[in-house]
């Protein structure tokens, strides 16, 4: 593959995936592991027993996937020392011999090619700058036949959170997040990304797992150790104090009885590599 992230960026990527690591699993952000469980149906068939699951994060999906069966073997590649750390703790945690964590780039993957019965990727294709070169890289590591299964958001996602918070970062002075996944954010245009990256048999489908966070709080979990970190860092210490405040007083205004609702819908695209 010769596109891989710009070095800069690809560093300051690496860097803030490291430094939320340790918080990545914290209940506020259960979105992940819920994602994971449901994602992880899409595999289950009897000629799937390697698995490359690229861009693995903390391992939720990897894990997931490894524990419907001993006879799958699954190997997660990330570029994030820190996330990998806390992948391969929690498969010591829980007795998953059947997963490895590889410290290695998506957009350079160095195993062999046409190796795997599928490739997955959780959150983690909209990161390409060429999204389509991307899948097509993927592909390339599983066999003819062998299935590819990617997660997005859906283009409402966090909203109204995200909207308040962009707008309360731009009387800062800090520039909206850039939110790279709203590229694939629909139906028709996930299925457009496979058809482009050569892969059949496609299908999307859309699930809901929101949830109520208890109040402004969690919210701020979701925000502090994900990525709206990197946007929420470049205030000062004393700016970042009285941004919170701000933020999380217009936060709680939409306060139910239930709590704050956190609209998060995924969409899950499937295709297989032809065999020609």
């Amino acid at each position: 593959m010769d596109s891989p992230a710009p070095e800069p960026l690809k560093k300051r990527t690496i860097e803030t995936f490291n430094t939320v690591s340790a918080g990545y699993d914290n209940r506020s952000l259960r979105f992940f592991a819920e994602s994971a469980k449901c994602m992880a149906h899409y595999l289950d068939a009897p000629d799937i027993r390697r698995v490359l699951d690229v861009a693995t994060g903390t391992g939720n999906l990897a894990l997931e996937i490894a524990r419907t069966s001993s006879d799958i073997k699954v190997t997660g590649i990330d570029f994030s020392p820190g996330m990998l750390a806390q992948a391969r703790a929690k498969a010591e945690r829980d007795g998953i011999g059947n997963a490895e964590f590889l410290e290695m780039d998506m957009h350079e993957i160095t195993l062999p090619d046409s190796h795997f019965d599928a490739a997955v990727c959780a959150f983690g294709v909209f990161f390409a700058e060429d999204m389509t070169e991307q899948l097509r890289h993927m592909a390339a590591k599983v066999r003819p036949e062998g299935r590819i299964v990617i997660s997005c958001f859906f283009e409402d996602s966090f909203q109204p959170l995200v909207e308040i918070l962009s707008r309360r970062l731009e009387r800062y002075g800090v520039e909206r997040p850039s939110l790279r996944w709203m590229l694939i954010a629909t139906e028709p245009r996930c299925r457009a990304l496979f058809r482009d990256s050569g892969l059949k048999e496609i299908r999307v489908e859309r699930h809901d797992i929101g949830y109520y966070l208890k109040g402004p709080a969690e919210w701020w979990n979701v925000v502090w150790n994900a990525g709206f970190r990197s946007q929420v860092s470049q205030l000062s210490s004393p700016d970042l104090e009285r941004f919170k405040r701000e933020h999380l007083r217009e936060v709680e205004s939409l306060r139910t009885p239930d709590g704050i609702w956190l609209n998060v819908k995924v969409l899950y695209a499937t295709g297989i590599r032809p065999a020609v």
